[in-house]
């Protein structure tokens, strides 16, 4: 079992499907800055692997087994976390790609929903009896641009001439509004709320594009990890990419 005692006087983050891709530029990005980071991960042994490499470079980096779509597991993984300022809700999944709302499966749309908006919000709830200790608390949601209403809806932005797809972008334009309404909740507590447009970039979630995808993990992992550390004065309930403000 992972060694927790030890956290209790330092800023630690979590950050979900962190094992691979952009997540794990995120954890070892954070890792840099001094964090105690953990490394959640579905597979154990690959989770395991991912932060050995990590703690190889001299990050406090430690594994903890956790499925954004099981409970048990975020039960679990609460329970032994005695602090937390950091929650990076990172793990998520494509779905078909450019399948458009009359042929999706209702089936499909659920278990895309389940891990991109349902799973933030469980994981979220059961972190937020820590976060609410913690003098600084931030919470990163990893959405994504096509979840623009504006960019799809904008004859002059590349997106509005995307195939329709109802499951992937559907369910990052869900996850910003609910991070709208964290942000709304949490404000009085102090806790900075926020959602990050990473771009496209070389990972197993582009794998299957029609083009190739030059930007890196790195790259797409700088704008959650400035998010995940804002100081006091900065900004709750929005969304922002690279280049700053994404619209809605």
């Amino acid at each position: 079992m992972t060694d927790m005692t030890d956290m209790t006087n330092k800023t630690t983050a979590l950050v979900t499907g962190a094992n691979k891709g952009i997540g794990y530029e995120v954890a070892a990005g954070l890792a840099r800055t001094g964090m105690t980071v953990l490394l959640g991960s579905r597979d154990r042994a690959r989770g395991q692997e991912a932060a050995a490499r990590l703690r190889a470079e001299g990050g406090d980096v430690r594994p903890v087994v956790l499925d954004v779509t099981d409970p048990a597991t975020i039960d679990a993984a609460a329970a032994t976390l005695t602090r937390l300022d950091v929650l990076v809700n990172n793990a998520g999944i494509a779905g078909p790609m450019g399948d458009p709302p009359s042929a999706m499966s209702p089936r499909t749309l659920r278990e895309v929903f389940e891990t991109n908006v349902v799973g933030v919000l469980m994981v979220t709830n059961a972190m937020l009896p820590l976060l609410r200790r913690s003098p600084a608390a931030r919470i990163v949601n990893v959405s994504s641009g096509v979840g623009s209403l504006a960019h799809h809806t904008d004859p002059a932005h590349y997106m509005s001439a995307l195939p329709p797809s109802a499951t992937y972008p559907v369910s990052k334009t869900a996850l910003n509004s609910l991070t709208v309404q964290y942000a709304k909740e949490l404000r009085e507590d102090g806790i900075l709320v926020n959602a990050a447009a990473p771009g496209a970039c070389a990972t197993d979630l582009t794998k299957d594009l029609p083009y190739q995808v030059t930007r890196t993990a790195a790259d797409g992992a700088a704008v959650i990890i400035r998010l995940a550390t804002l100081g006091p004065d900065g900004p709750t309930g929005g969304f922002y990419d690279d280049a700053g403000i994404v619209p809605w």
